[in-house]
């Protein structure tokens, strides 16, 4: 359906189309009336284009004489003379066509701003997290100030047309004054004081319009405020503790006024030169006010050249952690559209341009592409993208430059290290260098650093407010729990779609503090146990992933917890948890049901992904069987706890209906009087896995 007929359509957005033409800028009417030329031109393209804008405006005059005369056929008397009117206010734009297409181009996307708005406000009841009331507040505010903008914008243009043409009248009647010999000294004097009375008027009205320019200033910093201080530190905040990003274009709107504002001193700069007189207001007030417009674009500039993906090696194994003599990627972006620069802005690519002079500190250069162009086509939301795919890093023989200054030594997987991109912004005599770093990287030599620098990024990211402090393992700071653990629990809500419960965050708080569950946790001891649990995400995400999301299995559940659930259920019941011992394993418990009738959990050893990338997990609890006494075989996982059928959980992973051609696991039983507690071991019992008739030791 076309624009126009959807927003006819809108209920709720009505009042905000009745507002948007409510002025004689772009009528209504002729929006309606032509709504199906107007929504196939490219306006766009026309704003930057004389050529094709003054082709565009030739056929709108055209299509406004053909409705004119289909009004007089209709004897539609009122509707002829406002047709009429509006090609007549149309003519202004005789010389300056891209000004008319860039109106309609405004148009048409503040009409689809209320599409969109009521496209979201119909989302919005269907979100499963609903949006803070505050944060909706302030959006509704930048959104509201930034169509306020907009509009000021187009009154201040109105505005220079009208002092251009008031000057313009000033200065013919100047100019003709000067060449009439009018011997009536009486007439001469009223033509001065009519010239005096234009140039007085003429003046207040510079006067007015470097005042109103003034206040424009003022809203355009307002906004730059909101944009670089709370949207773009925001996202830069969610960066750094999820190390991803997909930034909205937010700063566009200010950056374009801006030059829009540029050129409107350019205006009273080429009006001066044509007319000068004593006390002109343009040359006392414009320098200071040029130089604040200047800096707030420099300011703007230079916050919207960002890093948008983080550096991180491909297959992702988490973005932040770099390997030397690996490559790597990542991605910068210009967060705002300039056509004419597209492919001329080089992005330069180096390394810790100030580095810390501590002991030991490493030094390293960026080999491969290190210079690529900003370009549009890479793009998918907005702006301008330099990507770097084939990056590597090679370290420096000579070590640090410089003399160490600090007795700081910090371990390969607590150094940090900084990529800074470099580019040079230059657009109608405006120049500006931008500068745009990565959140601190690990760089490990080895495979084996990988979960221990993994470790360093999360305590980093979770804990840092300076995405620059690349000496934050120098003093460690304490995490408090909460923050701790939510930030385990997005670890297994990124990489596999279903987070930690309160249960599961409990056990880890055990695992790590025992009693003392509000103390913090200091980096060192963080690296131990994220290898135990990233062994475990890694295990999870490859073999698990499916039955991990529906909840099949418990996890997170200590041995003590995990006995005193199951005695409490029938014969067969059994459950799922991670090993406490065996990093990136996974073991089951069932309980069965001694000759005195007290209830007996008895465990396997873990499974780990050599195993699982073997048989799948679901097919091992199929067909796991004991061998008894009598050399009877039997499964003893009969349901899952809390009494869940195994078949009902688990069927519609089985590979097969029948156990017939599967693998089978035979679990067997040698006579043990010991007590069973905790996971079976070699002494009482020995695994086998039959695969394709070929036996090997399993356990």
């Amino acid at each position: 359906m076309a624009q126009w007929e959807r927003l006819r359509n809108l209920c709720d957005g009505k009042q905000q189309l009745h507002e948007l033409y409510d002025s004689d800028a772009f009528p209504m009417d002729v929006r309606h009336y032509l709504s199906a030329w107007i929504e196939k031109q490219e306006w766009q393209r026309a704003a930057r284009d004389h050529a094709l804008a003054m082709v565009l405006f030739q056929i709108l005059l055209e299509n406004l004489d053909i409705q004119h005369s289909r009004f007089v056929q209709e004897e539609s008397f009122l509707l002829q003379h406002n047709i009429r009117r509006y090609k007549q206010n149309f003519q202004k734009y005789q010389d300056d066509p891209c000004a008319l297409a860039s109106t309609i181009q405004c148009y048409l996307n503040k009409e689809k701003e209320i599409l969109d708005d009521e496209e979201m406000s119909g989302k919005v009841q269907h979100l499963r997290v609903e949006q803070e009331p505050m944060d909706m507040s302030s959006q509704q505010d930048l959104d509201r100030k930034i169509t306020s903008l907009r509009n000021e914008m187009q009154r201040m243009e109105h505005t220079m047309i009208c002092l251009e043409e008031q000057q313009d009248e000033f200065d013919f009647k100047y100019q003709i004054h000067k060449l009439e010999a009018v011997a009536d000294e009486a007439l001469k004097k009223d033509q001065v004081k009519v010239l005096q009375q234009l140039l007085t008027k003429l003046n207040n009205n510079k006067k007015s319009t470097l005042s109103e320019l003034k206040k424009l200033l003022d809203r355009i910093e307002e906004l730059i405020s909101l944009l670089v201080n709370r949207e773009l530190t925001d996202w830069q905040r969610r960066q750094q503790k999820s190390c991803i990003g997909a930034p909205d274009s937010i700063s566009g709107d200010a950056e374009l006024c801006l030059f829009q504002v540029r050129e409107f001193f350019s205006k009273l700069e080429e009006l001066v030169e044509k007319v000068s007189y004593d006390n002109e207001p343009v040359k006392v007030q414009k320098p200071a006010l040029e130089r604040r417009a200047d800096q707030l674009l420099k300011d703007l500039l230079q916050s919207s050249f960002v890093v948008e993906s983080q550096p991180s090696m491909p297959p992702a194994k988490g973005p932040l952690v770099l390997r030397t003599n690996l490559q790597f990627s990542v991605k910068t972006r210009l967060l705002v559209k300039f056509p004419e620069l597209n492919h001329s802005m080089k992005v330069d690519v180096s390394m810790d341009r100030e580095a810390p002079r501590v002991k030991g500190y490493r030094r390293f250069n960026v080999l491969g592409s290190t210079s690529k162009a900003l370009n549009m086509a890479e793009s998918h939301s907005g702006g301008m993208v330099a990507d770097f795919r084939h990056l590597t890093l090679k370290e420096q023989k000579s070590g640090v430059s410089g003399k160490v200054i600090s007795d700081i030594s910090l371990s390969v997987t607590e150094e940090l290290h900084l990529i800074y991109f470099n580019t040079v912004f230059e657009l109608k005599g405006f120049s500006v260098e931008l500068q745009a770093s990565s959140l601190p990287v690990v760089i490990i030599s080895n495979s084996s650093q990988q979960q221990s620098a993994g470790a360093s990024v999360l305590w980093f990211n979770m804990l840092s407010q300076n995405p620059k402090d690349v000496l934050f393992f120098a003093n460690t700071p304490a995490a408090p729990w909460p923050q701790f653990g939510e930030m385990l629990s997005w670890q297994f809500l990124s990489a596999t779609k279903r987070g930690l419960d309160a249960a599961h965050l409990e056990m880890i708080a055990h695992r790590l503090f025992g009693k003392f569950l509000h103390r913090g946790r200091s980096a060192v001891c963080m690296n131990t146990f994220y290898v135990w649990f990233d062994g475990i995400l890694v295990l999870v995400k490859t073999f698990l992933e499916d039955l991990w999301r529906e909840g099949l299995i418990m996890g997170f559940v200590s041995k003590g917890k995990e006995k005193s659930l199951l005695k409490k259920q029938q014969r067969g019941t059994f459950l799922l948890r991670f090993s406490e011992s065996v990093i990136g394993g996974i073991t089951f418990s069932w309980v069965e049901i001694t000759i005195t009738g007290e209830p007996d959990v008895k465990t396997v050893q873990p499974f780990t992904k050599v195993d699982l990338s073997q048989i799948p997990f679901h097919e091992i609890i199929r067909n796991f069987q004991i061998l008894e006494a009598d050399n009877v075989p039997e499964n003893p996982l009969l349901y899952l706890y809390p009494n869940t059928p195994k078949d009902e959980a688990f069927g519609k992973y089985y590979t097969e209906k029948t156990g017939g051609n599967v693998n089978v696991l035979l679990l067997l039983v040698e006579s043990c009087n010991q007590e069973v507690s905790g996971d079976f071991n070699e002494g009482c019992f020995s695994a086998m896995v039959r695969s394709e008739n070929k036996l090997k030791e399993f356990i």
